[in-house]
């Protein structure tokens, strides 16, 4: 997992498809935009643009993904990310991997926190479990950029 502001220049030389991904949000005026799915680069990356309310974290699954990774980039709101490794310890609620290329846990051992604010972004990959949109203080509602890169396309 690597978490930034997206006003900050990389910390480092990220591969070419995290690049134009951060670019894209960088570049993309949120609030012009209705909730839907962005094509970036066909669907070797794309935008999930979401509004939800978060919730409490035992009502969020935690998630993990094989195929694509999760550059998670806050709009506006405020919400907590739980993450952890996924070293296959965490017990499947549900596996929709050929479907939708996610995985749902019960619960994930060893969960750590990352507060999101307005502009921050996280990058999740396939050995990361994340929980997302959970509650900070109290409920918000949030517009959610998930931009999804297809793991071959990182290498």
């Amino acid at each position: 997992m690597i978490s930034g502001h997206i006003s900050n220049p990389n910390p480092c030389t990220f591969p070419a498809a995290i690049e134009k991904a951060l670019n894209f949000l960088r570049t993309t005026d949120f609030r012009a935009l209705e909730t839907g799915v962005v094509e970036i680069e066909g669907r070797d990356i794309y935008a999930q643009i979401l509004d939800l309310t978060t919730k409490e974290k035992t009502e969020n699954q935690p998630e993990v993904h094989r195929r694509y990774i999760d550059i998670q980039f806050l709009a506006w709101g405020d919400e907590i990310i739980g993450y952890a490794a996924d070293r296959g310890n965490n017990p499947i609620s549900q596996s929709l991997l050929e479907e939708r290329d996610i995985i749902f846990y019960h619960d994930m051992e060893d969960e750590s926190e990352i507060i999101m604010a307005p502009g921050t972004y996280a990058i999740f990959f396939p050995q990361d479990v994340h929980r997302p949109a959970c509650i900070n203080h109290t409920v918000s509602n949030i517009r959610k950029i998930v931009v999804k890169v297809k793991v071959d396309k990182l290498g």
